[in-house]
């Protein structure tokens, strides 16, 4: 049986989620706050013993023109995902609140691993439908990541398992007078402007500067903001976010000038000692393209990243609850007409490729 979180429940939620090893910060409250253009309903399961053993929350937004709503629960659900009937229960929670919120779909893209049979199973027989897979970034959230495992791990030993080129750029950083500091709400303004000019530079869109600010207001002390200086301007900047045990590198950015002075690989070096200063389990780099071949315009990124050594890491993707198949239907092909319209006129005003940043 399920229960809707409320304020008097909200506390334990949070300490579930925060401690379970498929906990998500885009499960928590705060990551709701973020996102204030949408509603925001979360749901729990019980065992036996009165305690949690299962917990979904979605953000809930109205489609313009229409009188249906879309529900989207990033990185859920939180549980043991051969749970059969925890998931059965949230499952049944998540329809409740889509009728009372009249959603036509529940659109959910899971911290599980893409070759989880046994859980891919269980989510076609209570209903659910998968995504067709993806190799870019056409999903909602990356379908691919590279993660680094530091549980128990030194900075030395992290540090020694990079590649020899990974290395070297962060001490060459370094040894060029690259600084790289925790920067307050301060320099959001000139962070967002780098952002900018990379979003330009690498063709895709941007989120701007009053979205930052508040991503660090509603997560305090776990978001952090590092800006790398070089020769006294700031050349490029990282947001990371830590919860629970694990600390994500969410957005990255870099001028067009200095770019030889490798900035981006102190940033993430920094990022993740905050990660084994922590404690944390994984440090997560979040995504890539799942087409590996070294003509694709993201092989960039994907080198950058795989020079820290972590686990290349395919997800699950994403799965859909459809309540309203004829809403479903003429909702999400006007939805992705929308979507490749808006990058579409991106590209021809800025002239850049699609995808993020390779650095």
């Amino acid at each position: 049986m399920f229960e809707v979180v409320t304020n008097a429940t909200l506390a334990e939620y949070e300490r579930f989620n925060a401690s379970h090893p498929n906990g998500h910060f885009m499960q928590s409250h705060a990551w709701a706050l973020v996102k204030d253009q949408w509603r925001w309903r979360a749901i729990v399961v019980r065992g036996d013993d009165g305690a949690i053993t299962g917990s979904l929350s979605a953000l809930i937004r109205q489609v313009p023109g229409t009188p249906y709503t879309i529900m989207y629960a990033g990185r859920a659900p939180v549980c043991d995902y051969h749970d059969r009937a925890t998931l059965a229960a949230l499952t049944e929670g998540a329809a409740a609140v889509a009728a009372r919120n009249r959603a036509y779909v529940l659109t959910m893209d899971p911290d599980v691993a893409a070759d989880d049979a046994e859980f891919a199973a269980i989510m076609a027989d209570l209903g659910y439908t998968r995504k067709a897979e993806s190799k870019d970034f056409e999903d909602i959230q990356p379908r691919f990541v590279f993660r680094l495992d530091i549980a128990g791990k030194s900075e030395e030993a992290v540090f020694a398992g990079f590649s020899q080129k990974t290395r070297y750029n962060i001490r060459l950083a370094a040894k060029k007078g690259v600084t790289v500091h925790v920067a307050g709400p301060d320099e959001v303004d000139a962070f967002s402007a780098i952002m900018d000019e990379t979003g330009v530079r690498d063709g895709f869109i941007v989120r701007g500067a009053d979205y930052f600010r508040r991503l660090l207001a509603c997560l305090g002390e776990n978001a952090r903001l590092y800006m790398a200086h070089y020769e006294g301007r700031p050349v490029a900047g990282t947001l990371a976010i830590h919860y629970g045990d694990k600390v994500w590198y969410l957005y990255g950015a870099s001028s067009n000038e200095y770019r030889n002075v490798m900035p981006n690989y102190l940033l993430q070096w920094e990022m993740i000692r905050w990660a084994i200063q922590s404690g944390c389990r994984l440090y997560d780099f979040r995504g890539v393209s799942g087409d590996l071949s070294e003509d694709n315009p993201l092989y960039g990124l994907y080198r950058f990243k795989k020079g820290f050594n972590g686990d290349f890491t395919e997800f699950a993707g994403e799965f859909n609850y459809v309540f309203s198949p004829v809403a479903y239907a003429v909702i999400e092909k006007a939805l992705a007409t929308f979507r490749t319209a808006r990058t579409k006129l991106f590209q021809l005003r800025h002239r850049g490729p699609h995808g993020p940043s390779t650095q």
